[in-house]
């Protein structure tokens, strides 16, 4: 009897050896791979949350966290919920690079995820493939993230040379606009707007009338301004944040009311439409790589945008929808698809082919998200809006902007007078 016992007791403590050991070995593989455990993700972000660019640090961050929210409370993906550490680094780019020394080393993020500005996200590329960790959905489209490819970094939006490609093409096609000047922040962010304009004015045998620049941080757009007024330029693109690009327009339409403005998505449509006020007349045009979600269109071109509005109705009630928001979800949207398509062995390498097998992945009926191994930008197309009773407004007909601007232009001089 006592034998039997002996071997019962042997066989208890040999089972509970080897479910200890396999615990032991299923933590130390959690502990192995950046900031997954068997419970939780964590991914890190640094981004504008205070300063002149808040609006755009803080819509981005909370359209994301409205997806993340709805994803925790179902369960997480398979198991684990996400957790994101968000710093702010006030659009200055060497605390960005503080911010992700911080994130990669200290908090051992899994991924980098919803980086917002040119002039700081371009600044940690190098961590970036030092450290060979994921960097999900930038609110920028600067050219430095696409070009070389890089296997790490993982574009959503379009990019700059898209946006401004399409512009020249309407203000030169549509609005038969040959005089053009831009006016752009003079940093990483500006220069990256100046050359997609140059280039695609180049296709027209065109290039800028003239160029004006600001310094990062500041409202000192006069001398900028005045350049262009000089130049007599039917229209002036302009690669700059809301507060600066509001007083230009407001500053430059009071000399010539005739001018068109086309300012590119990252100035934030809501904001610089609050700042200017409905009481605005001025020809305010925006590209958005996507729809406005407050719109009725917008149901069509993006069911996403519905599940956008009422996730946000639901975790950050105060806040309207908005297309920076739009981004920081969709963004949410392509980290989780990426981790779901791992599996619950979750590795960062796992991790982008996940994301590199994503195809035609549905926001909507016009809009489908594409990844692969040689191409890391998911959507392509370019919307465009217009200022219009205090809000931006989808163009559905650029000869309607051309009868506008029409109305618009100054008499001609009579030779003699």
């Amino acid at each position: 009897m006592r034998t039997l016992y002996s071997y019962l007791l042997l066989i208890i403590l040999a089972v509970t050896f080897t479910s200890c050991e396999q615990q032991q070995t299923q933590e130390r593989q959690h502990h192995a791979v950046p900031g997954v455990s068997a419970t939780e993700i964590l991914v890190g972000s640094s981004l504008p949350l205070s300063g002149h660019a808040s609006y755009l640090g803080r819509q981005t961050l909370r359209g994301a966290m409205a997806y993340i929210k709805h994803v925790n409370e179902d369960g997480g993906v398979f198991g684990r919920t996400i957790h994101v550490i968000a710093e702010d680094d006030g659009y200055d780019p060497p605390r960005c690079l503080a911010n992700t020394q911080k994130l990669i080393i200290d908090d051992n993020v899994f991924a980098l995820f919803c980086y917002v500005g040119t002039p700081t996200t371009v600044k940690i590329i190098p961590l970036v493939d030092e450290a060979q960790i994921p960097l999900v959905g930038s609110f920028t489209g600067a050219n430095a993230l696409r070009e070389p490819y890089n296997r790490y970094i993982i574009n959503i939006r379009a990019s700059y040379y898209q946006e401004t490609a399409a512009a020249v093409e309407h203000l030169v096609e549509d609005l038969d606009f040959t005089d053009i000047a831009v006016f752009y922040q003079y940093d990483a962010y500006g220069f990256d707007g100046l050359k997609g304009t140059e280039l695609a004015l180049k296709e027209y045998d065109l290039a800028p009338v003239a160029r004006g620049t600001y310094v990062r941080g500041t409202q000192d757009v006069e001398d900028g301004m005045q350049k262009i007024i000089d130049s007599d330029a039917q229209a002036v693109v302009m690669i700059g944040t809301y507060a600066p690009c509001a007083k230009f327009i407001r500053l430059a339409t009071e000399q010539r009311p005739d001018l068109v403005f086309y300012v590119v998505s990252f100035v934030g449509a809501d904001e610089i439409a609050r700042i200017l006020s409905p009481q605005n007349q001025s020809v305010v045009i925006m590209s958005q790589v996507v729809p406005p979600p407050d719109l009725p269109e917008s149901r069509t071109l993006l069911w996403g945008a519905v599940e956008y509005s009422d996730l946000l109705k639901r975790y950050f009630p105060t806040d309207q929808p908005n297309t920076v928001g739009l981004e920081g979800f969709i963004n949410a949207k392509v980290l989780v698809e990426g981790l779901r398509r791992c599996g619950p062995d979750l590795t960062r390498e796992r991790f982008i082919n996940a994301v590199d097998s994503i195809k035609n992945y549905s926001l909507g009926i016009a809009n489908t998200l594409s990844f692969g191994p040689n191409q890391h930008q998911g959507l392509e197309r370019v919307y465009f809006t217009r200022l219009y009773d205090g809000k931006f407004v989808l163009i559905t007909d650029w000869s309607k902007i051309k009868s506008l601007v029409r109305q618009k232009e100054r008499p001609a001089t009579k030779t003699g007078q």
